[in-house]
């Protein structure tokens, strides 16, 4: 078996740690116990470019069970747990291909070691592997039958390929599951953020001001968090209905320009571009902390910013903690410090999610590559919703984990919630 991990040696506290993370994933391990006595991936080979934590390695180990052949990639240089990509080969015979820290040309030469492996269904989480798939070899998406995506960057990305009419095979939006994005992105990401940047900079929340760029779920679930620990949240947003809806929350809501000189920590979670440009930080106090919890490395202007803090002006203070001078706007210098090289700080700084919440978006993975392996043949190629029943098993097996009981329709509330003939009386 290929694979590319720092360390074997690594493989036995990896296992440790999956085993850790399995406690509270009683969902996923529900179908995995199914998974090992009907085979319903029996045959298929899985490519999967995931973070490579414990949680993810819960996943792969419930497909595996399965009857599938897995193979795996990274899908963040940094996102990587060394102990745990080594556990994989080691303990589960799955391929691993991912180290943490890796550069760019290791992490697509991973994918490529993947798609190497010819899979007739795909995971990814951020499209890297489908559309390196797509533009580099096209002849091979045809033996695809379907594939998964996991992040809001991703759907964003996928949505664009289908519109443009270049995606070849179906792939379900897994993010867009209520039992993804409602949980995951907002409680997960509302708390490995805040983690991640506590972890590198052992900054005290409570009394400053926290800039939220994006008040999506998961920027709802940052915000929220940041308020609950005692700071003051100001959202920036582009999007009006989610700018309204923040002021509805009760945080205040300015552009960036007017928050940048004011605010204490900055956190982007847009999915966008050049949120934080070198005008923004040219005006920020003196000891700002950026950081990036969106998907890809480009929230934050890392261009700009080395152009504003070349050479001897940047330097490494903490683990996975960078700090630059910079000229601001009011004629003196400002220290600023960047968090995890602009990229997804929950999880170069942290370990991600708790497993906990990871446990119904891995559930919804491992429930809809099954649902794509039996569907096989009869999909369109697009972007497809999970399906309604599994969104809504995946809760009520969360909720029975819980020991959480709920009221059941009576029939004649089934037929009076049926019927349009019954109204006011």
């Amino acid at each position: 078996m290929d694979y590319d991990v720092r360390d074997l040696g690594l493989a036995d506290l990896g296992r440790q740690r999956i085993a850790w993370a399995d406690r509270t994933m009683p969902v996923l391990r529900g179908i995995r116990e199914r998974f090992a006595a009907e085979r319903p991936l029996a045959g298929m080979r899985v490519a999967a470019c995931l973070h490579i934590t414990t949680e993810t390695a819960n996943l792969l180990r419930t497909l595996k069970a399965g009857g599938a052949e897995v193979v795996a990639c990274a899908s963040n240089p940094l996102s990587t747990q060394d102990d745990v990509a080594a556990s994989l080969v080691r303990h589960e015979g799955i391929a691993v291909f991912a180290v943490r820290g890796e550069d760019t040309e290791t992490y697509y030469a991973h994918i490529d070691a993947v798609l190497d492996a010819q899979p007739v269904l795909t995971m990814d989480d951020g499209c890297d592997l489908v559309s390196r798939l797509h533009e580099q070899r096209p002849e091979q998406v045809k033996q695809v039958l379907g594939g998964t995506e996991e992040t809001t960057t991703g759907v964003i990305r996928l949505r664009a390929m289908a519109a443009a009419g270049s995606l070849a095979y179906p792939v379900v939006a897994v993010n867009d599951a209520k039992t993804k994005h409602l949980f995951d992105n907002r409680y997960g990401t509302g708390q490995s953020t805040l983690d991640g940047i506590i972890r590198a900079t052992n900054v005290l929340l409570a009394g400053t001001t926290v800039v939220v760029a994006g008040y999506g779920f998961c920027g709802k679930g940052v915000a929220a968090r940041a308020r609950g620990m005692g700071a003051r949240v100001i959202v920036t947003e582009v999007d009006p209905v989610a700018a309204l809806e923040a002021v509805m929350d009760g945080f205040e809501v300015a552009p960036m320009a007017e928050a940048a000189p004011v605010g204490d920590i900055f956190i982007t979670v847009t999915g966008n571009r050049d949120v934080i440009r070198p005008e923004h930080v040219e005006t920020m106090r003196d000891g700002a902390i950026l950081a990036n919890a969106g998907h890809f490395d480009v929230e934050i202007d890392l261009e700009g910013l080395a152009r504003l803090a070349p050479g001897e002006r940047r330097r490494p203070v903490r683990p996975m903690v960078e700090e630059y001078l910079v000229d601001t706007v009011r004629g003196e210098q400002a220290r600023g410090r960047g968090g995890a090289g602009g990229r997804l700080v929950n999880l170069a700084a942290a370990e991600g999610h708790p497993a906990s919440v990871m446990d119904m978006s891995f559930a919804n993975q491992a429930l809809s590559v099954e649902w794509l392996a039996r569907e096989a043949g009869h999909l369109e190629p697009g972007v497809l919703a999970v399906p309604e029943a599994i969104d809504s098993a995946v809760a009520a097996l969360k909720l029975d984990a819980l020991g959480v009981r709920i009221d059941v329709l009576t029939p004649a509330q089934q037929a009076y919630l049926a019927s349009w003939q019954l109204g006011t009386r």
